[in-house]
């Protein structure tokens, strides 16, 4: 399984990964979900992926190989497409091709077992920072005031922290720390979610690759904060109204 989840705050963008895949309890790897294309001065794409590994490994590989230079290509590249809008139609367009052509003649069932969900963020020159999330049949949504950050995977163990904590005016050290409470609480409750994590914290206007950080086993900050949300857990409830069983 995977978890990744793509933030969009008014001062630029944090996206974080897990990087566990697994087939069975005996068969766990470790496989990067987070990827970067950048033309410094230009343009700068961020996109993670949940689903099948083959499907998104392929689409990776498309995408990289449709960023050469274009007399090499011969394909849109999503360094020379002008406007994320366009880059996320493309990102699309390559999702749906890869699995149109996994799948074959096997039918709906096969699509189904070849199916992706992939979320993609980043800033063009000349436009705004964007968000979006594509779904395995091309299409895709943007991310907006009302719905500021996008999941994938196994998104509902940490969504709660990001729904009562996040605002899009928080400072980008904040963003980071719920979105780590975010992951803390998926990786108690799902083993199929594991470390390391990935991030990335892109910067509006900066057109470059940002910050970038593996936060591992034995990661001395993700460890205590960790032990510190749960110990806040505990003094929180105890700090609650009581609950009376002879309450009338």
């Amino acid at each position: 399984m995977t978890y990744c989840v793509g933030l969009k705050l008014k001062h630029g963008l944090v996206f974080m990964s897990d990087t566990r895949t697994n087939a069975g309890v005996d068969n766990i790897s470790v496989f990067r979900k987070m990827f970067h294309w950048e033309a410094t001065g230009e343009r700068c794409i961020t996109l993670m992926t949940a689903g099948n590994l083959a499907t998104t490994q392929a689409v990776v590989s498309l995408l990289n190989e449709r960023a050469l230079p274009a007399e090499e290509r011969g394909s849109p590249s999503i360094l020379q497409v002008p406007s994320m809008y366009q880059v996320a139609k493309l990102v699309g367009e390559t999702l749906q091709e890869v699995i149109r052509d996994q799948t074959g003649d096997a039918g709906p069932n096969a699509e189904s077992a070849f199916s992706a969900t992939l979320i993609l963020g980043g800033q063009v020159k000349g436009g705004e920072s964007r968000l979006f999330m594509i779904y395995p049949e091309g299409n895709f949504v943007e991310a907006s005031e009302e719905t500021p950050f996008f999941q994938i995977g196994e998104t509902k163990y940490g969504k709660p922290i990001i729904v009562r904590a996040f605002s899009t005016d928080m400072t980008f050290e904040d963003a980071i720390k719920i979105t780590m409470l975010s992951f803390d609480s998926t990786l108690k409750a799902n083993l199929s979610v594991g470390l390391p994590l990935d991030l990335h914290v892109y910067k509006n206007d900066s057109l470059r690759l940002g910050t970038q950080r593996r936060i591992d086993q034995g990661d001395s900050y993700f460890e205590a904060l960790s032990l510190g949300w749960g110990e806040a857990l505990k003094n929180a409830v105890q700090d609650l109204p009581p609950y009376r069983l002879d309450d009338t």
